[in-house]
């Protein structure tokens, strides 16, 4: 668990599904985590087996955020494998009335010191939909670097970096 000044980060469980679900098929939420196609009932449910096989072979995945003050789910976030190329990436969503906040940089931030300081990565990478300049401006606060725009998830993203050594 990792806990910021306003969020409290846990590993997801079954019961979370149902709240998860919820927030990605938002459409302010899914146009950046590849729309329906990829964010539906079906994809999630199994996009859940798959942090929870994160947690098992690695120690991390995307987990589940919570807003501190009331314990209230309010996004996911998290360190997982880049599906193309196996390099850790942070990735981080957020329900729509939580934007704006620094919520994103905050939970980037914990997850790439946790990264850099407890599981012992030497290079954590992150994607986003080159119109989400919300997403790659919090990458950019926390020090990543922008690399090249390639195809991930099915789409487009901007693809940043940063090295333990950069952090």
């Amino acid at each position: 668990m990792i806990e910021t000044e306003r969020l409290v980060i846990r590993k997801f469980t079954p019961e979370d599904l149902d709240w998860l679900i919820q927030m990605r098929i938002d459409p302010s939420v899914n146009k950046y985590l590849g729309g329906p196609r990829m964010q539906n009932p079906e994809a999630i449910t199994k996009r859940m087996q798959f942090y929870f096989d994160c947690y098992e072979k690695f120690g991390f995945g995307q987990c589940a955020m919570l807003w501190k003050e009331t314990g209230e789910p309010i996004g996911a976030s998290g360190l997982q494998p880049l599906e193309e190329t196996g390099e850790i990436e942070v990735g981080y969503s957020l329900m729509e009335k939580y934007w704006r906040m620094g919520l994103g940089f905050e939970c980037a931030r914990a997850w790439l010191e946790y990264g850099f300081e407890t599981a012992g990565l030497e290079r954590i990478v992150a994607v986003a939909d080159p119109s989400n300049t919300g997403s790659w401006r919090i990458m950019e606060k926390c020090g990543m670097k922008y690399e090249t725009t390639e195809e991930h998830y099915g789409m487009q993203c901007k693809f940043y970096a940063v090295s333990r050594n950069e952090f």
